[in-house]
């Protein structure tokens, strides 16, 4: 099982992973750069292969970078997207780089201006920092649906999907919390919600999961993430979906309310409910 949690770049590469392999974790999630700013620092390119040594060592899956919050691929002001369009462009070549396998984005909001405009300004951008030459993959998160977020649907995600030129470079990263929030129903109908989301998108665009618990009701369109087994969804749901043969393979990410201890905990959970066989 891959399991792991979202940790901080603050210190350093190597650090996340020593602090990955401290709570028992083999993989991670951490932002490019200040997740409600547009600060970065450069790269220091020892520490990045002293983290890779210890991911190599340990038998890390692949590693998860997160873009922004502050990102809106989809807006109308020219000032927001030409900012998102930048910060995404170059945390991509840094990403690209230094070998992270997963780029992941919100895709954005459209405020106002209509779903279809707002999926067309994401595909342009994406067309635009997407070169095809690229061995990171991109991959657009689905979403709760609050207020004008694009990506509430699997059929919103792969509107955008198939607007872009070089779109094998383009996957999804579910988030259990975000898709029961928007009204797929993996507590009690995850077979159907796997077989939709095969049958709009395509399993083979599934490359990641952000397992968390909700604090909200289903169908809520409210992204509000809950530790793992004290929320809506229910530990008995996230066993089902940490199983299931179509996901039990894949990497799992935490963005559960915790510190290092909690995610420790959680972790030794999730591990504790998986089948290994």
């Amino acid at each position: 099982m891959y399991i792991g949690c979202h940790l901080s770049v603050a210190k350093g590469y190597e650090k996340m992973a020593l602090d990955a392999l401290s709570i028992g974790a083999n993989v991670f999630q951490f932002f490019s750069r200040n997740p409600r700013g547009s600060s970065s620092k450069a790269i220091d390119l020892k520490d990045v292969e002293k983290m890779k040594a210890i991911l190599k060592e340990n038998n890390f899956g692949p590693i998860l970078a997160h873009a922004p919050y502050i990102l809106n691929l989809a807006s109308f002001n020219d000032n927001t997207y030409g900012m998102s369009k930048s910060i995404l462009k170059v945390d991509y070549e840094m990403l690209n780089s230094i070998s992270i396998p997963y780029f992941n984005f919100h895709p954005g909001n459209h405020m106002g201006k209509g779903i279809d405009y707002g999926i067309q300004r994401i595909a342009d951008a994406l067309n635009e920092i997407i070169t095809g030459n690229e061995n990171t993959m991109i991959l657009l998160e689905t979403m709760s649906g609050k207020g004008t977020e694009i990506g509430k649907s699997f059929e919103e995600i792969k509107s955008i999907i198939d607007r872009v030129k070089y779109n094998e470079l383009i996957g999804v990263c579910i988030d259990t919390c975000h898709v029961y929030s928007a009204g797929y129903d993996i507590v009690n109908d995850l077979e159907g919600v796997i077989d939709e989301f095969d049958d709009k998108i395509g399993l083979n665009r599934l490359k990641a999961v952000h397992i968390n618990d909700s604090m909200m009701e289903f169908n809520s369109h409210k992204d509000r993430h809950a530790t793992i087994g004290e929320g809506t969804i229910g530990l008995n749901a996230i066993e089902n979906v940490i199983n299931h043969p179509a996901l039990r393979k894949l990497p799992f990410y935490l963005e559960t309310p915790n510190d290092l201890n909690g995610h420790r905990k959680e972790i030794e959970l999730l591990k504790g409910l998986y089948d290994e066989h």
